[in-house]
């Protein structure tokens, strides 16, 4: 299998594939360490600009905190909106023991969206990227379950992650496991992180993390599986596709034959549509709702290209 990105985080693609994918988790240590598109500065950078905010940016103690903790307000053109990342609260409360969680990174930061394009091209998923900040000893999230895969590129520092067995069953949620969702799963797998060092945690295994030592920084993705709800919209955008049907018809006739061509029309697209096709039509669906290189406007070319002599202005 040709997948050179997946390989900076696994090594052998097929081999993790073939014994890992939605299986058992695994850690890995590609040769120079597993490739990680965001970085300490990057996170630097990102708050500097002073436009960064909530919800791409969250901070959680055993909870997630109040934005009024780690955001401030500005006043813009006699405006006074809120939510604005502030550097120095989000200091403070790392010193107190809070982790900071960085949302959607593809969708602003342009490597790791680079980065997440082709590997959503090799696996066929869609995926999301985050970024988590943690000091030394401390929990980040609780007990929680992911509806989706995860890769974690360790960035710095290091931390220790406790991996629990997954769901019994397909009657499970994402999210936070609690008394309520019956017995504590078993821990199958506790390790240490150290840079460079990769781990991947199957759809729905329930894990949780403490940072070790020093500031701990990875880079999180999210490899999203389609459910039920995907392939219910996949199979109506698949019925309604190059079907042509009047928005109002009038008169009883005409109802009874609009309805008599749809029926038709879904007869036989369903005929010839199969559970894989399906499948592969949601994950298609999926990865094209990824965002995509923005249409970027460039003012310098535009005020080259407008740039008119003054001659020629005066001759006009």
């Amino acid at each position: 299998m040709h997948a050179p990105t997946l390989a900076q985080w696994v090594g052998n693609p097929e081999h993790f594939l073939d014994s890992y994918w939605n299986d058992r988790p695994g850690v890995f240590r590609p040769a120079g360490g597993g490739y990680s598109s965001f970085t300490l500065a990057d996170l630097d950078a990102a708050l500097s600009t002073g436009f960064f905010r909530e919800p791409y940016v969250e901070m959680w103690d055993g909870d997630k905190l109040p934005a009024r903790k780690f955001t401030t307000a500005r006043t813009v053109a006699r405006d006074t909106p809120g939510g604005f990342a502030d550097a120095r609260k989000i200091r403070d409360l790392l010193d107190k023991g809070a982790t900071l969680l960085l949302r959607c990174i593809d969708q602003w930061h342009a490597p790791t969206r680079t980065l997440l394009a082709s590997l959503a091209t090799e696996l066929g998923r869609h995926i999301e990227a985050f970024f988590f900040v943690t000091p030394a000893g401390r929990q980040g999230l609780p007990l929680h379950r992911d509806d989706a895969d995860v890769l974690v590129v360790q960035v710095a520092g290091s931390k220790t992650w406790h991996i629990h067995e997954g769901p019994a069953d397909e009657n499970w949620h994402a999210g936070r496991v609690t008394e309520q969702d019956g017995p504590r799963p078993d821990e199958i797998l506790r390790t240490t992180l150290h840079a460079g060092d990769v781990l991947y945690v199957p759809r729905g295994f329930a894990h949780w993390a403490c940072g070790d030592e020093g500031l701990s920084a990875h880079l999180s993705l999210t490899v999203r599986e389609v459910g039920a709800r995907d392939l219910a919209d996949a199979l109506r955008a698949l019925l309604a596709d190059e079907l042509r049907l009047p928005d109002r018809p009038l008169g009883q006739d005409a109802l009874t034959s609009t309805a008599a061509r749809l029926l038709a029309h879904t007869a036989e697209r369903l005929a010839g549509l199969t559970p894989q096709e399906l499948v592969g039509e949601a994950r298609r669906r999926g990865l094209a709702g990824m965002p995509a290189d923005p249409d970027t406007v460039s003012f310098a070319e535009l005020a080259a290209r407008w740039k008119t002599p003054a001659a020629t202005v005066a001759l006009s």
